[in-house]
């Protein structure tokens, strides 16, 4: 299996959690069994984007072409570990 260093992982959602809108909290919503958690824009899209098609480098490109900016590596990349941690997204 490829290395997190070479960004070659594949990221997907854990099936366990469920990313939805949420008219009532006007954002997107992290739903999971015991409870829900309310994420700001960053948060959404990138995980909108962990479909399972796309290594960490090609989520970053993704993102930054949508966006018409660059140099969000760093930014996405401290968020996917901490959603790895979390478990909410898995490799």
């Amino acid at each position: 299996m490829p290395t997190s260093e070479q960004g070659a992982e594949i990221l997907r959602m854990n099936a366990t959690f469920r990313l939805q809108w949420e008219e009532t909290q006007q954002g997107y919503v992290l739903l999971y069994p015991e409870g829900m958690v309310k994420l700001n824009q960053s948060a959404s899209e990138i995980l909108k984007l962990c479909d399972g098609t796309r290594t960490l480098e090609k989520l970053v490109a993704d993102l930054e072409a949508a966006f018409e900016t660059t140099g969000l590596g760093a930014e996405v990349a401290t968020f996917v570990e901490h959603a790895k941690g979390r478990g909410w997204i898995i490799t």
